[in-house]
């Protein structure tokens, strides 16, 4: 009876978000970067008209807002249950809900094995350039899952 103990004394304490840390910066930085060197070309560059300079700052800005939508995604683990915030959509899950954790070798991002049968993404544990911190976060996720919810043991 000790060996699931040992999981539940490392469980992260609720609430915990998961998010690609090092995948939001760079995607914060070089979005505001484009978008600021797309700014100072339009304002220097002396023959370019009105609706030109507009169309650099329109084109920075549309490149800006699609890499913050790229930040977006995260999996928060709640007393209640997970929320997955993925690219455009946000879903709620009971514990119970959640069969499995699954982060398999070359997958971009955590997949849950829902009880309907279906599978959900989860890109806010993505192993992309952080791959030891997205299998910490799988694992904790899926400890988590298995001490709170419907979680198979034995399956692999």
């Amino acid at each position: 009876m000790s060996a699931p103990a040992s999981p539940a004394a490392s469980l992260p304490g609720l609430p915990v978000t998961f998010r690609p840390a090092r995948t939001r910066a760079v995607l914060y930085a070089v979005g505001i970067a484009q978008l600021v060197a797309l700014v100072v070309i339009a304002l220097l560059l002396p023959k370019l008209s009105g609706g030109e300079r507009m169309s650099f700052v329109a084109v920075g800005a549309l490149v800006a807002a699609v890499l913050l939508l790229l930040a977006r995604p995260k999996v928060v683990a709640r007393q209640e249950g997970i929320t997955v915030v993925n690219l455009t959509t946000t879903r709620e899950l009971a514990w119970a809900q959640v069969v499995r954790v699954n982060l398999r070798a070359g997958d971009p991002w955590v997949h849950l094995d829902l009880a309907d049968g279906t599978s959900l993404p989860a890109m806010g544990i993505q192993p992309g350039i952080a791959k030891d911190q997205a299998i910490r976060d799988a694992r904790a996720l899926r400890d988590l899952a298995e001490s709170h919810g419907a979680v198979d043991h034995t399956a692999g």
